[in-house]
């Protein structure tokens, strides 16, 4: 085995509950979603939930920060007669596409034969704009709260501000990439937020941490998404047009580490997403460029991280991220790199990267509410969290 998965692997079946504002999903219970999405999936790929005997799942299997997502319960729950395979990607979000990369390894090792990778959330509990407020008090957090920095948004405004400092970017920017995920969910039933939206929306919208105002935030939302991975010859024989892995990749370098949580990144990484690393590998992995990429679907907590990928991944140059959106290259309707077709997690719904990867079979398999035309390869990404993020791309 040469360890490279290009095309090894296909994504064959994809489930998801419809998507609720923070809380509503209750009486569901988490589990709920969870069953309820994988039967969808199993539906999709045309086998029964009994033929599932893998679980790959990121951010140490939890569901946002209060729930878990336990490999036994959905076991007993669905009635699954024996798992040959459970592992999970440490760190956050950031592991979204890189889970399908460990579920392509656990299948060419002949570990599993059909294997699941989902994430439920149900902000109930605890929502997650303020969740680092929730944290027991440490040395760490201690210079956090005080400071203010009580949600991801709070740090993540800091990276924006720097990168607006070195490079001159503007609000503008971030206004753009809100404003066009705004405009694709516009006309996708499933999506939270389908209000157009100008620019004086934009600018005249509450701040929360500057320069960050309301929209440039993701939605908190409730919802699941399951998909199903297997080999390549068993998905030639399943109900549903198999999306090919090309790569997948998860990691990234010790300067950017915990991220936005640490703080401690060097110059090179302090107005970046992180992903530049990943990047380069996935592309190596996939045998393809950023030339290549038909759509691409970009991890969006926050709006400027979707420009920092954007560089990251070689769209645009260092430093660049901010002229190439402003001149509408993101667009669907007359961009050069469509991204976030489905309206992303600013305007979608906010599954930490699950409707992304939903999206990218979507498209590939030509069935998407803004079909790009031909479509054949797309990017998609998870995080910027603390490590590992992760890049994956498919093809139809």
């Amino acid at each position: 085995m040469d360890g490279n998965i290009r095309d090894k692997v296909a994504i064959v079946g994809v489930g998801a509950t419809p998507y609720y504002r923070r809380g509503q999903s209750w009486p569901k219970t988490i589990y709920t979603m969870i069953g309820e999405a994988i039967i969808a999936a199993a539906e999709d790929a045309g086998i029964s939930v009994k033929d599932i005997d893998g679980f790959a799942y990121y951010s140490n299997a939890s569901s946002g920060y209060a729930e878990a997502m336990d490999t036994a319960t959905i076991v007993e729950m669905l009635g699954i007669p024996e798992v040959t395979f459970t592992g999970t990607l440490t760190g956050g979000g950031g592991g979204s596409a890189g889970a399908v990369g460990l579920a392509a390894a656990a299948l060419l090792a002949g570990e599993t034969k059909y294997c699941v990778t989902l994430m439920a959330l149900q902000q109930r509990k605890q929502r997650l704009g303020s969740s680092f407020a929730a944290l027991a008090p440490t040395p760490e957090t201690s210079f956090l709260q005080p400071s203010g920095l009580v949600g991801p948004g709070h740090l993540m405004s800091i990276l924006a501000r720097r990168h607006m400092h070195e490079f001159g970017t503007r609000r503008e920017a971030f206004a753009e990439i809100a404003i066009s995920s705004r405009i694709n969910a516009m006309n996708r039933p499933s999506a939270i937020m389908r209000e157009p939206m100008t620019l004086d929306d934009y600018f005249n919208a509450r701040m929360v941490s500057d320069p960050l105002c309301l929209f440039d935030f993701c939605l908190e939302t409730d919802g699941c998404i399951a998909i199903i991975t297997t080999t390549a010859d068993r998905a030639r024989d399943g109900k549903s047009k198999p999306v090919y892995v090309m790569g997948s990749t998860h990691g990234g370098s010790k300067d950017w580490g915990r991220a936005f949580m640490g703080m401690q990144m060097s110059d090179e990484y302090f107005a970046s997403s992180g992903h530049a690393p990943v990047a380069r590998r996935l592309y190596e992995k996939a045998s393809v460029g950023p030339q290549d990429i038909d759509v691409a679907l970009i991890y969006d907590h926050f709006s400027p991280m979707v420009l920092m990928q954007l560089e990251d991944y070689g769209f645009c140059a260092k430093g660049e991220g901010g002229a190439f959106v402003e001149s509408g290259a993101i667009r669907f309707d007359g961009g050069s790199l469509p991204v976030n077709t489905h309206g992303g997690q600013l305007s979608e719904a906010y599954i930490i990267g699950m409707t992304h990867i939903r999206e990218a079979v979507e498209q590939l398999r030509g069935e998407a509410t803004n079909q790009v035309a031909g479509a054949e390869i797309a990017l998609v990404t998870g995080g910027p969290a603390n490590l590992p993020v992760s890049g994956m791309i498919l093809r139809r």
